[in-house]
Order: structure tokens, then C-alpha cells, then sequence
């Protein structure tokens, strides 16, 4: 969720790829010569791009550039397994904690494959959602689904046991059937269009308060890990923040190609591209350090012990060079009624996080703004990608990555066809045990610190949408200052006095204690009632500027089909049929005369644009 700035840095279009000369490089090893005959140009958006989203680069590029986006990414994918290995009786089980890694790698592959080609078409990345962790972990402390007290000391866990699997399966496979459930509802939503309809009753005050509680509530499992040895957690941040926040405008020279000039050193903006990978991988690498030094205590009650990295080295010779995740890898899913509404409240977040994506990635990449028809058939096939991630049992559901947008601007290629390549680079990693099982032995206080950095951004990025309202308006400050501080505090009291909610209905005790400790859902709904129900203008509640940045102008509808349309000639050349454009979530095709008319419009446009381009020219002579 990383904000992506637009804005140019010593007056170059491309402040992260620039060569000694002052043109552009795409990638730190091979740059591609953009001319004219490869692609490239200004989106509508006036954003001038490399290559725009219907551009193909070339092979090379799209590989480099792929895997970038599944660097960017890997931050949120690995956090989700680990933060969730707490409740599923996992802390001391790191061989299936990586194993959980390389699953939501491989499914995060195949969802952005079927969003890329199928769903809303734009270049973005599909991965573990963080909106789904507060309902799965409140579910998981319900009294049925606490875990056991020797599972939480690491000298009575025997991870091959069969006792020890049972244990933690039963837990898992809840979370996948709930997840499944919930999907189905999202599914719904988009392909029969009601996410338009739902739109139009939820604007910045329920979405700021909701997404601010997705990481508030974290607060305590990210302070326990950096606990671990805060002098370590510290030093990760350091990093973090040194690299993403102070060195991201210095270049570094690297080698690279590029055709006329062969191979020489361009100035690559290293520190803007990875401040997390960098920050991860030198803490690592001072642990390892620390470790064979013996400056880190060997004794296992020490303090610091922790941030050993031969406490969690052993996963790496213990996983299979290869593993292939499948659906039902850890048995048949089961429901509860409780767990459902829960995750529902994660789903509709989710949803609206995802639509807020799909405008900004369409303006990163050159593409005009989505209509109805490709936002109802991403948030569908958004909901089939939390269905599948129930299936494999990733815990979590998908969504849409906002760090990935953001990184559209900073290389300015929004191709899909790179997207495509870190999907594909994605399947490889979930297939690649090896891969997992390194990321699952990153040392506990190194992974507390990345997790203050990451639950900070989130809880920026909720607390931005208020940009759009007046915040002069006592009323928005009462509903969202309420909202946020009523998250927090039922949840809290819930779960400390759950036996005077029960009602002698077992059920119905599951539901009203999941939905009342899930933060989310008590901010989210109360910002939802309060914003509809209090009188406040359109502009006050922020719904006009809100419409007014997921607007663009009126573009060419071959532009929009030739971004849109379903691939493969769906819809066109192939299962043509004349009730395909009542479907909400297929494409509409213009009758002759509005083609004839949009056509006139197009052209009337662009002589007025001529016209005034010579009349200023003529003025310019005139001067002279």
C-alpha cells in the first residue's frame, strides 16, 4: 500500500531509469531503446509511460520487470502466513509456515493470471489481503478454535506428529471453508453489478475508518515479534525508512545494455525500487553476523535469542527442492456460521480497496478509466481468486496491491505483459520449496520491524481517503474520530467479557462475538450508518471529489474495447451472441450512430485542439 507520487524529480519524466545522457532506462540490467516503433507514448492521463498497457516490451524487459513486481509484492505476501501462523498453533512449526509461503505464492500467481486476462485487464498484481486477518484471528480465538497450551512451548511440539497435525489442520480447514463461503458472495457482487449500486452509499468516511482498523488491531503481534530483541527491530526499520525515505532520490550506477552504447553504467534508483528487500536482507545478513560472532545468547530463555538465525535454519534442509500446492492439500474445508459474517465484513473491504486500485493503475498505465462492465468483472474474478484461495488453504483471501500500482509509476511500463511475467515468476517461487522455506527462517525481531514500517503505511493509506472530505466539518471529525476510537474499544471489551454476550444459542454466540471483536466491522459500519444517516452536503461528505478522481474524460470507445474487451476474441469473434451485452460484466457495444456520433465528437475535439495549437504558435511568431 505504498503511495505512488506522479510528479517528476530534476525535471525527468522517470526519476527511478535515466542514463548519463538523459535518456531512459526500464531496468537495471537491459534497456530498451523506446522509439516510436516499439511501443510507448503519453496515456490518457497525460502521464508520459514507456509502454502503455497494450504494448508488448521485449522479452528481456518483461522478465526483469516481472519479477521487480514480485519483489515489491513478496513484503505483503510473506507477512500474511506469518502473522496468521499465531493462531493456526503454527509458531513453532516453520517447515509448514513455508509451505503456506510457497501456496499464497503459487495462488497469487494464478489469481493475477485470470485478473490480467480475464478480469479488469489492467496490470496489477493479486495477493494476500491484510482485510481478511482481523476476522480469520477473531475467529480463531473463540474458545472452540483456541490452541492448545503445549503447542505454544516449542519443546512439546513435534510438528510430524499426528496429534500436532490435527490440530492445526482443524484450524486451517475452518479458515478455508469460511473463506470459500464469503467468496461466493463477493462473486455475486461483481459479475451482477451491484458493486456500482453499493458504491453509491459508501464514500471516504466509511472506507477511511475501515481501512485503518485493518492494521491498528496488529499493534500487539507487531510489538511481541520486534519485542523478540528491539535493538535488531530497530535496526530493520533504520533500513527501511534510510532506503525508502531518505535515499530514495540518490542513484546508484549498475551495469546495463542498451543498444548504440553496449554495455555501460546507468544511475538506477535502487533505494526507491527496494527499500524493503534491502532493508530485510542486510538485518539478515547483520544477524548472521551477530550469530557466528556469538554476540546473540545460544541460551533459549535468553533475551535476543530470537534474532538468532540458526534458531530457524534448520526449515531450509528440511524442505523439498520441489513441492506442487494443490486444492484440498490440507483436507476438506468445513464452515461455521460464525466466521462468515466476519470474513463478509473483510470481503466488502476488499472490494472497495480494489475499485480505488483500478482507476489509479488505469491512469499509471496509460489506460483510460475503467467502465462498469471491467470493474464488475475484476471484483468477480477477485471473488473466484479468494475461492481458490480457500480451496489451496493460503488463509487468506486476495486482492488487489497497491504497492504494485504504485510501483507502475515509478518505471512508468504499465504493459500488461510484464504483469503476466511476475505471475509466471510467482507459480515458479510456490513451486520451488527452497524459496518458502528461506523466507519463513527471517529472524522474529526482523520480521516485528518490517511489520511496524508495513501496518504504518496501512494505516496512513485508510486515514488519506479523508483528503477528499472537509475536515473543517465537525460532523466528519465526530464520525470518523468515533468510528476509529469505537473499533478499538467494543472489540477490546468483547473479548474480555465474552460470557455476557451469550444468548444460550451457540451459533448465534459465534456470530455477534466474531463480528464485535473484528475492529473492521464495528468501525466500518458505524463511519457506514453515521455518514448516511447525518445530513451533510455531497461536497462536505467528500462523495463529489470522491466521483470526480475515479472520473477521466470521454475516451474513444476502440480505445476502451482495445483495452477492456474480453482476450482471444471473446465476446467478438467467438460466442457472439446477441445477449452477451445484457451481462453486467461484458462489454457494450455502440450502435452505428453513437459509433458516427462519438466519431464527430473525437474529431470536433482534436481540430479544436489543432486550432488552438496554431493560434498560440501564431502569437508566439507575432511576439517574436
Amino acid at each position: 500500500m505504498t503511495p505512488s507520487s506522479d510528479k517528476d524529480l530534476n525535471g525527468l519524466d522517470n526519476p527511478s531509469f535515466v542514463d548519463e545522457d538523459g535518456s531512459h532506462c526500464c531496468s537495471s540490467s537491459a534497456c530498451a531503446a523506446w522509439g516510436p516503433e516499439e511501443g510507448g507514448g503519453t496515456g490518457p492521463s497525460g502521464i508520459k509511460l514507456g509502454y502503455t498497457v497494450i504494448d508488448v516490451p521485449p522479452w528481456y524487459l518483461c522478465i526483469l520487470l516481472g519479477i521487480q513486481h514480485f519483489l515489491t509484492a513478496m513484503g505483503g505476501l510473506v507477512a500474511v502466513p506469518l502473522i496468521l501462523s499465531e493462531g493456526l498453533c503454527l509458531q513453532h512449526d516453520l517447515l509448514t509456515q513455508s509451505h503456506l509461503i510457497s501456496t499464497i505464492f503459487f495462488v497469487s500467481g494464478i489469481c493475477t493470471l485470470l485478473q490480467v486476462l480475464f478480469g479488469v485487464r489492467l496490470p496489477i498484481i493479486q495477493g494476500g489481503t491484510f482485510t481478511f486477518l482481523a476476522p480469520t484471528l477473531a475467529m480463531l480465538s473463540l474458545p472452540t478454535w483456541k490452541c492448545p497450551a503445549w503447542t505454544q512451548n516449542a519443546t512439546l511440539v513435534n510438528a510430524s506428529s499426528p496429534e500436532f497435525i490435527q490440530v492445526w489442520q482443524t484450524r486451517m480447514r475452518e479458515v478455508q471453508g469460511t473463506i470459500m463461503v464469503a467468496s461466493c458472495f463477493q462473486i455475486f457482487v461483481g459479475f451482477s453489478g451491484l458493486i456500482g449500486f453499493l458504491m453509491r452509499f459508501i464514500g471516504p468516511l466509511t472506507i477511511a475508518p475501515t481501512i485503518t482498523l485493518v492494521a491498528l488491531p496488529l499493534f500487539e503481534s507487531a510489538g511481541d515479534m520486534a519485542g523478540q530483541h528491539w535493538g535488531v527491530a530497530f535496526m530493520t526499520i533504520f533500513f527501511i525508512v534510510l532506503f525508502s525515505q531518505y535515499l530514495k532520490n540518490v542513484a546508484v550506477p549498475l551495469p546495463s545494455y542498451q543498444r548504440g552504447k553496449k554495455f555501460h553504467f546507468s544511475p538506477i534508483y535502487l533505494f526507491q525500487i527496494f527499500p524493503v528487500l534491502l532493508g530485510l536482507s542486510l538485518s539478515w545478513l547483520l544477524c548472521y553476523a551477530l550469530t557466528v560472532t556469538s554476540v546473540l545468547p545460544a541460551a533459549p530463555t535468553a533475551y535476543g535469542h530470537q534474532a538468532r538465525t540458526d534458531t530457524r535454519g534448520d526449515v531450509l534442509s528440511q524442505a523439498p527442492w520441489f513441492r506442487l500446492p494443490y486444492p484440498g492439500q490440507w483436507g476438506t474445508p468445513t464452515v461455521s456460521l460464525a466466521g462468515i459474517f466476519g470474513i463478509l465484513a473483510g470481503v466488502i473491504s476488499s472490494m472497495l480497496e480494489s475499485v480505488g486500485d483500478y482507476y489509479a493503475c488505469a491512469r499509471l498505465c496509460g489506460a483510460p478509466p475503467p467502465p462498469k462492465h471491467a470493474i464488475s468483472r475484476g471484483i468477480g474474478v477477485e471473488g473466484i481468486g479468494c475461492l481458490l484461495a480457500g480451496a489451496w488453504g493460503t488463509g487468506s483471501g486476495t486482492t488487489s496491491y497497491s504497492e504494485n500500482v504504485g510501483a507502475l509509476g515509478i518505471t512508468k511500463v504499465g504493459s500488461r505483459m510484464v504483469i503476466i511475467a511476475g505471475a509466471c515468476a510467482m507459480l515458479l517461487s510456490g513451486i520451488f520449496g527452497k524459496i518458502g522455506a528461506m523466507l519463513a527462517s527471517i529472524p522474529t525481531p526482523v520480521i516485528g520491524g518490517m511489520f511496524l514500517v508495513m501496518f504504518g503505511v496501512i494505516t496512513a493509506v485508510g486515514i488519506s481517503n479523508l483528503q477528499y472530505t472537509d475536515m473543517n466539518s465537525s460532523r466528519n471529525i465526530f464520525i470518523f474520530g468515533f468510528s476509529v476510537f469505537a473499533g478499538l474499544t467494543i472489540p477490546n471489551w468483547a473479548s474480555k467479557n465474552s460470557t455476557l454476550l451469550e444468548t444460550g444459542i451457540i451459533q448465534l454466540d459465534q456470530v455477534i462475538l466474531v463480528l464485535l471483536t473484528t475492529g473492521m466491522f464495528v468501525g466500518g459500519l458505524l463511519g457506514f450508518i453515521l455518514d448516511n444517516t447525518i445530513p451533510g452536503t455531497q461536497e462536505e461528505r467528500g462523495l463529489l471529489a470522491w466521483k470526480q478522481s475515479h472520473e477521466g474524460g470521454m475516451e474513444s470507445s476502440q480505445l476502451v474495447s482495445k483495452v477492456y474487451d474480453l482476450p482471444f476474441g471473446i465476446g467478438t469473434k467467438y460466442c457472439n451472441v446477441s445477449w452477451f451485452r445484457y451481462l453486467p460484466a461484458c462489454p457494450k457495444r455502440l450502435s452505428p450512430d453513437k459509433r458516427m456520433d462519438e466519431l464527430k465528437a473525437v474529431g470536433q475535439k482534436n481540430s479544436v485542439k489543432a486550432s488552438l495549437e496554431r493560434n498560440s504558435g501564431i502569437d508566439a511568431d507575432t511576439r517574436i
